[in-house]
Formats: structure tokens, C-alpha cells, sequence
């Protein structure tokens, strides 16, 4: 599958980017390789592969010992609240960044 210079517009545009014609062609270009090297990994036979559900790397083992996930509270909230130019806790509110 090629990616048109059509496609490089629309996503562009769902991103709010002005490109120029050259950076059309360039991303339209990287974009088309990238799909090119997912097309020659989805040759590759993984029938016998396992899933990962962790990615460990070179320096650690199977039996690596990770960060046990705990929950906190966020004690610096209120503070938080205080400083904000406009806050009704628990939301912020921010001016509309987004205009199209």
C-alpha cells in the first residue's frame, strides 16, 4: 500500500499542520518506507512465537525484579487549585487551543 500525496494532506490536516511541498514529500516518502518495513515484518512466521508482557532489556532477566505499581494520592492538588488562574476543582479550565 503507497500513501498519496492525498494521504499526506489528510493527516496533515487531522493534525493542524501547514506543510510545505517539500516536507509533503517528505513525509509522504518516510511514511511509504515505514510502511514498506511493516509490510517485510508481517512476512516473518510468528506462529510459535509467545506473547511479550514485558519488554526487558539487554541488561536484565527473566527474573528481573520491576517496580511494584502502587497507587498514590496526589497531596499537592489543593496547591495546585490555588495557583490556577481559573480552577473549579477538581477541573482546570484552559483556553480553546483548537480552531478550525
Amino acid at each position: 500500500m503507497k500513501i498519496s500525496r492525498e494521504d499526506v494532506l489528510r493527516v496533515a490536516e487531522l493534525a493542524y499542520l501547514d506543510l510545505s511541498e517539500d516536507e509533503l514529500a517528505t513525509y509522504g516518502k518516510q511514511l511509504n518506507e515505514i510502511l514498506d518495513y511493516i509490510g517485510k515484518l508481517n512476512e516473518l512466521d510468528t506462529a510459535n512465537v509467545e506473547p511479550m508482557a514485558q519488554v526487558l532489556t539487554d541488561d536484565q532477566t527473566a527474573d528481573a525484579t520491576l517496580r511494584e505499581d502502587v497507587e498514590k494520592s496526589c497531596h499537592g492538588a489543593s496547591e495546585l487549585f490555588l495557583q490556577a488562574p481559573d480552577a473549579e476543582p477538581p477541573y482546570f479550565r484552559v483556553p480553546k487551543v483548537i480552531e478550525r
